[in-house]
């Protein structure tokens, strides 16, 4: 039985939000620069799901004893046909900062009323684990993009998508409420059940 979780990311803002949700489940919890992984990975990948797996197979290859978990995570917004989507960590190149990614499509919605700006969060995260192969799950998260950038908790698209149910952009929450409702924590949450009901992890 393995003895630890690798996560298969180096950004240390998911891994914070990783370890709290996977807090209870009595195994270390490390991310790839921890463990002493460096492999570079081409997702290429036509949705989230197969960029997830993408990413977890070639990791379990580096690390064959732990059970490895990558996600794929992005924004859809339905009014610019669900872009960034897939490509949203590449949307206008993968080292243009968020500010200038969150003016841009905050621009190509000018004029665009409300009930037009809906838009998801989505997460796959995708497990490969010893003896088990590899397996997904899904966690989103509906809300709007809104109208200016707001809040410094979150990052990424944070300070643009806004959740009726808060009143808020996704980077004004704290940290807890984000975890409970964001898409990663749902699609974690789902992966950890599903730890569970495999056997993989003990029921906490």
């Amino acid at each position: 039985m393995a003895n630890r979780i690798i996560f298969a990311t180096g950004n240390q803002n998911k891994m914070k939000e990783i370890r709290e949700i996977l807090s209870d489940c009595g195994l270390d919890v490390l991310s790839m620069k921890e463990a002493g992984i460096d492999v570079e990975v081409v997702e290429d990948g036509l949705t989230f799901e197969e960029n997830a797996c993408i990413k977890a197979a070639a990791i379990a290859k580096t690390a064959p004893d732990d059970i490895i978990l990558a996600d794929d995570s992005g924004l859809e917004i339905d009014y610019l046909n669900k872009e960034p989507g897939i490509y949203s960590a590449r949307y206008l190149g993968e080292d243009t900062s968020y500010d200038i990614k969150n003016q841009a499509l905050l621009y190509r919605l000018t004029g665009v009323e409300k009930e037009r700006r809906s838009a998801r969060f989505v997460c796959a995260i995708a497990a490969a684990v010893p003896g088990c192969g590899v397996f997904t799950t899904r966690g989103t998260i509906e809300g709007y993009i809104g109208w200016e950038m707001a809040g410094t908790n979150g990052f990424g698209y944070d300070p643009i998508f806004y959740v009726d149910a808060f009143g808020c952009s996704t980077a004004e929450l704290t940290m807890e409420q984000k975890n409970r409702c964001s898409h990663r924590g749902n699609a974690l949450r789902a992966m950890k059940e599903e730890l569970i009901k495999r056997g993989i992890l003990e029921h906490v």
